[in-house]
């Protein structure tokens, strides 16, 4: 008989949610930030994880394998993020983002070679990052309190509870081979931290408190003024999927 393994992130975010409740009541001069010590804390944790584990993991990701092979692995992962951007994009009631998305997803898949080549890109057709929280945000749902989580990074508490939903459109986690399912989980991981590793080095030298500059970065873009252009999300359109650290380097320079 087959077992599945399933992931207990959203069990383990919520209750992590109702601890920096707790440690937020009596302190947190920063209404934005009412659980500061609780998330400063966790920071410090993930900054431990990433500085012993998952930084040097990057690194030799980007030393062993040449710029157009991470590339392709970026653009596979990134056109199984456009499916469910498209989804987002319609419960957004924005049929412009949904309808691109999708042409990203069919060019990509069919002249891309399953995602590999980024087609959709060179003609124009940019990505439009969409999730559950931005859904939410598009429907009135305030961001509320800056949350950090083990691994996860920087969050908010709608963000947070929107990972729920967010696990269920994620393609990876519908792989039924679990052994697959965890590898894909663990190269999408690292290709997001190799291509940030510059970033990150250069946030390491400029900021004087990297736990505010992140906290304030994130809740800049997920909480963005609604976007008078037209785009209909509730929220400003995002490019990058990523705040905990600085955007990568822009498209067309060496990673």
């Amino acid at each position: 008989m087959k077992t599945r393994t399933t992931m207990k992130w959203p069990a383990l975010c919520a209750a992590l949610l109702a601890l920096a409740m707790l440690q937020g009541c009596a302190t947190g001069p920063n209404p934005r930030d009412p659980f500061e010590p609780f998330n400063r804390s966790v920071y410090r944790f993930n900054e431990g994880l990433d500085e012993a584990v998952v930084k040097p993991v990057a690194k030799a990701y980007q030393a062993v394998l040449p710029s157009p092979i991470r590339t392709g692995v970026n653009n596979f992962f990134g056109n199984l993020s456009d499916v469910w951007s498209a989804v987002n994009s319609i419960l957004q009631l924005d049929p412009q983002a949904a309808t691109t998305s999708v042409m990203r997803v069919s060019i990509n898949t069919v002249f891309g070679l399953g995602g590999v080549l980024d087609w959709a890109s060179e003609m124009g057709l940019e990505r439009n990052r969409q999730d559950f929280g931005k859904t939410l945000g598009r429907w009135g749902v305030a961001p509320g309190p800056y949350l950090v989580l083990p691994v996860l990074g920087p969050s908010t508490v709608r963000d947070t509870s929107a990972l729920v939903v967010d696990a269920k459109g994620d393609l990876v986690g519908h792989v039924d081979h679990v052994r697959t399912r965890n590898s894909l989980y663990v190269l999408r991981a690292v290709d997001l931290r190799s291509s940030l590793l510059r970033a990150s080095d250069v946030l390491d030298q400029a900021a004087l408190d990297k736990y505010s500059f992140t906290r304030d970065a994130y809740l800049q873009r997920r909480g963005a003024p609604v976007d008078t252009n037209g785009n209909g999300n509730g929220e400003a359109t995002e490019v990058e999927e990523r705040y905990d650290l600085p955007e990568a380097a822009p498209k067309g320079t060496a990673r």
